[in-house]
């Protein structure tokens, strides 16, 4: 086996200030999270939702078994660039605030995708849900991000599929099915631009399907008012790269990534270093960019 493989990117105690700060910045993340916060608790706590029927209803019902049952894992598509990971980490940090509780935020390396050897992957694969498990064991929660989620979780019906994928897969489905003893402390994000690869088996499993659209009209201009803070830039300027950056006929619209790490700062390179940025250098950035493309495609 490939020692040298770091299992994880990022492993940050929850909650977190940075992250807190991620999801105030996070264009729609509130709105998003206020409509699925609950759905996430539940799938984070499932023992809540006994609490709850036997305070609210004071019998066992059958809907806290169809609920408890569920598995802990949500996948969230969507093209590059439309906030899934960002969203994940925010929501791992809100889910340790309210009510508190310690937490472990762990993000999957890609490199655990392996070199290829025979049984890599599937050693790999087990070895960070050990890892993930005995974190759960020291906290009350833990959060598993597993970002880029097709490079693992690609279907093993498809012809490209070889025998150390499908095995990568299966020992991944198989974690997931064994992650529902715990009780609900883990709860496991997959997110992915390419949802059509996804093996169907993970997406029946799934407790909750999201998919993140590229920014609408309003998102854009609420992304550019924010970053554009403390800068003149008039509100016809604002309107015109708005839709300049709108989906016009086959060619699709501007995703945030789009926005904040192209055209903003390919406008301040063409004010940068001699002058004031201008409203007509947010304008050209506009005209002579190109969205990324679209990936994500729904079954």
């Amino acid at each position: 086996m490939n020692e040298g493989v770091k299992l994880f990117e990022l492993e940050l105690p929850l909650p977190d200030d940075q992250l807190a700060e991620l999801g105030g910045r996070l264009i729609g993340f509130e709105a998003r999270y206020q409509r699925l916060g609950r759905a996430l608790e539940i799938l984070l706590d499932p023992a809540g939702v006994d609490a709850w029927a036997k305070k609210h209803h004071g019998k066992n019902l059958e809907i806290v078994r169809v609920l408890t049952e569920r598995y802990p894992l949500v996948i969230l598509h969507g093209d590059v660039g439309t906030g899934k990971t960002a969203f994940a980490e925010a929501a791992g940090d809100r889910l340790c605030r309210s009510p508190r509780r310690d937490g472990t935020l762990m993000k999957l390396s890609t490199r655990v995708r392996g070199v290829g050897k025979v049984g890599e992957l599937s050693h790999l694969i087990n070895e960070a849900f050990a890892k993930v498990e005995a974190a759960v064991g020291r906290e009350r929660a833990a959060i598993l991000i597993i970002d880029e989620a097709d490079s693992l979780a690609a279907s093993r019906e498809g012809e490209r599929s070889h025998h150390e994928d499908k095995a990568g897969v299966n020992t991944l489905i198989q974690k997931i099915d064994d992650i529902r003893r715990l009780d609900g402390r883990l709860l496991v994000f997959l997110a992915t631009n390419r949802f059509g690869s996804i093996d169907p088996a993970l997406i029946r499993r799934a407790g909750h399907v999201e998919h993140f659209h590229r920014p609408e009209d309003a998102e854009r201009r609420e992304l550019l008012e924010f970053d554009l803070k403390g800068i003149e830039i008039d509100v016809a300027t604002i309107d015109r790269v708005v839709e300049l950056t709108g989906p016009h006929g086959d060619v699709p619209g501007f995703t945030f990534s789009d926005l904040r790490t192209q055209l903003i700062p390919e406008a301040v390179m063409r004010a940068y270093p001699e002058r004031a940025m201008a409203g007509a250098d947010l304008i050209a950035a506009a005209e002579n960019l190109d969205p990324a493309p679209v990936l994500d495609q729904e079954r």
